[in-house]
């Protein structure tokens, strides 16, 4: 039976997944700076996606697409952009890992929640499940220790010296357990 691999190949594959993750989150939140005509509302993507996810929601997300987002599109559409753009920034350096992945998790759930439901096959059968999974995962993960700025963040590993004491012992002179009476 071979021996499995050792923990810095799994953290070099982990490093690997992560950069790649980013670059996903930068393939998409790049354009929409560099093309926010597309993107910012009147007539952008984000007008869109809104207007079409409170035709699928309902509960508490269609609340939270009603009294705040679309009221206030503009902020989101700002939020978004920014948002896909910082989280693949921190999941590419490896800074910030774990608040890269958070923010990456919250955003993909929220790309699934607009599209109708995260209960349903469709929602998990997407690219956005894939980049909430991959997110997911940089959360959990120390994966910014390997190809990461978040290396030099980390505390340092403490080495302690351990100094063995001996104590001598006297013997006893007589029994060290009281008699029992008669």
């Amino acid at each position: 039976m071979k021996p499995l691999p050792s923990s810095k190949v799994y953290a070099t594959w982990l490093a690997l997944m992560r950069i790649m993750t980013g670059i996903i989150w930068l393939i998409h939140g790049v354009p929409k700076f560099t093309q926010s005509d597309q993107f910012m509302p009147p007539n952008g993507f984000i007008t869109f996606y809104v207007t079409h996810g409170l035709q699928l929601t309902h509960g508490p997300y269609h609340w939270f697409l009603a009294t705040l987002v679309q009221p206030h599109i503009l902020l989101f559409a700002q939020l978004v952009r920014l948002g896909e753009v910082l989280v693949g920034l921190a999941l590419v350096f490896g800074l910030l890992t774990r608040l890269g992945g958070f923010f990456g998790a919250v955003l993909a759930l929220n790309y699934m929640a607009a599209l109708g439901s995260v209960a349903g096959f469709n929602a998990w059968a997407s690219l956005n499940a894939c980049v909430l999974i991959l997110s997911v995962t940089n959360f959990v993960l120390p994966t910014g220790r390997m190809l990461g700025v978040d290396v030099l963040l980390g505390a340092r590993p403490r080495t302690r010296t351990v100094h063995a004491e001996f104590v001598e012992e006297h013997p006893l002179d007589g029994p060290s357990a009281p008699s029992a009476p008669p």
